[in-house]
């Protein structure tokens, strides 16, 4: 390792400023959404939803790091906003699976929109020559958290990375 080059802790500080400031971004970007905001513990399951289609309130407790009553409440309220809809399952009589309903996916798509115009207005202030370069590493980095989280991000939030 070069002494001249950032110490991977230097990275990791300025990289952690720049998510609160996109979370706080994207926050801003969400208030706006056609059918209103969509609170953050909802969009985190419907975008594990999305990745596992037919996931069971057991599994999707375990993804969001909450116990499956909690997780059972939180899709109580997202079938009563039509975010997403419960089937029982072929395997189990006593589980049900978990989709998105269209509009939970019209929600998702909705919300990424958001995203990216937001990001979008931030980066038409950066010289051509930064945006290369950062495309380029944010795919690194992109690549990078796939692998620690061991698994893949589903197309769109790929998309919205690499913007």
């Amino acid at each position: 390792m070069h002494e001249d080059l950032p110490l991977p802790e230097a990275v990791a500080e300025t990289a952690a400023a720049v998510v609160e400031l996109l979370d706080a971004l994207h926050g801003r970007g969400l208030e706006s959404l056609p059918g209103g905001p969509v609170p953050p513990s909802q969009l985190r399951a419907l975008r594990a939803i999305e990745r596992c289609e037919g996931i069971n309130l057991r599994a999707l407790a375990e993804v969001l790091g909450t116990r499956p009553p909690a997780a059972s409440r939180l899709c109580d309220r997202m079938e009563a906003d039509g975010l997403v809809l419960r089937t029982p399952s072929a395997n189990s009589r006593r589980e049900v699976e978990l989709r998105l309903s269209p509009r939970g996916r019209r929600v998702l798509d909705e919300v990424r929109a958001a995203r990216v115009r937001e990001l979008q207005e931030v980066l038409a202030t950066l010289p051509p020559e930064s945006l290369a370069g950062l495309s380029a590493h944010l795919g690194r980095l992109h690549s990078a958290v796939e692998r620690r989280l061991g698994s893949a991000e589903p197309a769109g939030d790929r998309q919205e990375s690499a913007a």
